[in-house]
């Protein structure tokens, strides 16, 4: 998977909190957004727009949660799982940790994203 196939999965699926992604998935959608908050905020900065990445973070919210919950799923634990980023700094530790997991195979939320190799 590369980041434009990453993106329009993820949009793709805007709320949709069943099912798995992949770890390519997570991280590719995770380097997109921080790459548009960053152009955004040049121009925001350039355009006295200082708004524009606050914008970007509020209209993609669910997607993030949700691509997030579906990662979680993917690792074989509970979407509830997302709420650790709450406890300050270990909690954003943790959720690095399990997002760097490997998937698990077939597991209670469904196969696995990724295509078997043969």
């Amino acid at each position: 998977m590369d980041i434009q196939q990453s993106v329009k999965t993820v949009l793709a699926n805007y709320a949709n909190f069943n099912g798995r992604s992949s770890r390519a998935e997570f991280w590719w959608w995770l380097l997109a957004y921080f790459l548009a908050a960053v152009v955004l905020a040049f121009i925001g900065g350039v355009l006295n727009l200082n708004f524009l990445p606050s914008l970007l973070a509020l209209a993609l919210l669910v997607p993030n949660i949700a691509v997030s919950v579906r990662r979680f799923h993917d690792i074989g634990m509970t979407g509830w799982w997302a709420l650790i980023f709450i406890i300050p700094l270990v909690g954003l530790i943790a959720m690095i940790y399990f997002f760097i997991k490997p998937s698990v195979g077939p597991n209670e939320y469904g196969e696995g994203p990724l295509a078997p190799v043969s």
